[in-house]
């Protein structure tokens, strides 16, 4: 499978109509994927942050969305269910990263139920396709606390939930940390954080699989990936084993892991293959990765 987020704001005009050259484009990446035998996910992505969960901003996101997913819905009506929509991509309040107030919840779910809604009334294919709803800020506590009520649906059994996975922050995203080790094969205390290692991800994947998985809606972990630290790291032995235990434990757990190839692979990007020249960048990691999901 391939999950290819998109950005659709960028290339539209002031009343939200998509540059056709534009569709035409994504279409074709799209095209290739389903030639190659993938599953492909397409997404609103987040496109400059403009789906700000709060009550000012409500009516026009939701408008907007409504314009988008149904001129992609309609683009894309004729493929089967081998395409997934996905309707955003971490919605939250820019840089509050605290728990979703009531008002963030309900206008967050609001977004879902638009992208759902605008999807199926254009019909063909679109009645029945597989749609991906997200969590607050794609986390896993704030989805189960927040989004435990799904979109209404005139299809049954064909909603999904998306969260994402980069805990520990310090260790995953974090180039100016110190923290380079993780988990039960760390050696070093003051380059480890303790309080998200294996165990801690066992216990988010077992919140979602009994809040989702366990009540018949799957769950896609639609991100997660460890930076190269190579000033600390040069093996990639910590990032081997974090990327080989994420997808070892939502596998176990029910859960679909997309590895997030950000694209890059120098050091500090989470890029797996070399685009270029079409071949894997770090064989090692990929086939951790792999291993861990069969």
């Amino acid at each position: 499978s391939v999950r290819i987020p998109v950005a659709w704001s960028e290339y539209a005009d002031g009343g939200n109509t998509i540059d056709p050259a534009w569709m035409a484009r994504v279409t074709e990446v799209v095209t290739y994927a389903r030639n190659a035998g993938l599953y492909v996910v397409i997404n609103v992505h987040w496109d400059g942050g403009w789906m700000q969960p709060t009550y000012a901003d409500q009516t026009a996101v939701n408008v907007k969305l409504t314009t988008f997913w149904t001129q992609i819905a309609n683009n894309f009506k004729g493929f089967d269910d081998h395409l997934l929509f996905a309707g955003t991509n971490e919605v939250m309040v820019t840089n509050v990263y605290s728990a979703p107030t009531r008002e963030n919840c309900a206008v967050q779910n609001s977004f879902n139920q638009t992208f759902v809604n605008a999807v199926r009334t254009t019909g063909g294919n679109n009645a029945g396709r597989f749609l991906v709803v997200q969590g607050y800020n794609t986390n896993i506590d704030y989805t189960v606390a927040c989004n435990a009520t799904l979109p209404a649906d005139s299809a049954a059994g064909k909603l999904m939930m998306e969260v994402h996975y980069y805990d520990p922050y310090n260790f995953t995203l974090n180039a100016n940390s110190g923290i380079w080790q993780w988990g039960s094969i760390a050696t070093k205390a003051s380059a480890a954080e303790t309080w998200a290692n294996e165990a801690y991800t066992d216990g988010q994947f077992q919140k979602m699989k009994a809040s989702f998985i366990d009540k018949g809606v799957p769950v896609i972990l639609g991100e997660y990936s460890a930076m190269r630290r190579t000033e600390y790291d040069a093996t990639g032995k910590y990032r081997n084993h974090w990327d080989e235990y994420i997808t070892r434990s939502a596998h176990k757990h029910g859960i679909v892991p997309m590895y997030w190839d950000n694209g890059p692979t120098s050091n500090h990007s989470s890029g797996l293959f070399d685009r270029a020249a079409a071949k894997q960048a770090f064989p090692d990691t990929i086939t951790a990765i792999v291993d861990a999901g069969s």
